[in-house]
């Protein structure tokens, strides 16, 4: 490999691996029964969003899930259990010692949307709320989170 090519390697080897602020780009972990059990009801958010200790709150706690009963039969709950924690993110999410259930509390959240954002997009009709994702992440669906796919919805502006 000529120097060249290998400095260019290493730099961007460096900067990829340097650059977690961006990890929430990167494609998802995919999971055919993640995706259609949590799909079903909202967008199946990323693993990587929370630590695995949360995702083992979330799943413990099916049975209410944010006001609603999402229990599954054990064999699903084992086997997304294994796919979220498997896949969870190395970022703590939790607050003096207990896990942290909702991607909207954790502090790479909080850091994320509270810079450039109005402070009443929450309540904005287009939005309803912190965890409605697909409002201005364009493909949410799909586990990205790039800056570059973000359109606000009409209404909403900076």
């Amino acid at each position: 490999m000529k120097p060249f090519l290998f400095c260019a390697a290493i730099v961007l080897t460096s900067f990829g691996m340097l650059n977690s602020a961006h990890a929430e780009s990167r494609p998802r972990a995919n999971d055919p029964l993640w995706q259609q059990e949590c799909g079903s009801c909202h967008v199946p958010y990323p693993p990587r969003l929370l630590s695995a200790a949360s995702w083992n709150t979330v799943m413990d706690g099916l049975g209410s899930h944010f006001g609603s009963d999402a229990s599954l039969d054990p064999a699903s709950t084992k086997a997304i259990r294994r796919f979220l924690t498997s896949h969870a993110g190395t970022r703590t999410t939790e607050r003096q010692g207990k896990a942290l259930l909702r991607i909207t509390e954790t502090p790479w959240f909080v850091h994320e949307h509270s810079e450039e954002l109005p402070a009443g997009i929450w309540k904005s009709p287009a939005v309803k709320s912190a965890s409605n994702c697909s409002a201005c992440h364009t493909q949410a669906a799909q586990g990205s989170f790039s800056e570059h796919e973000i359109r606000l919805p009409k209404g909403v502006s900076r």
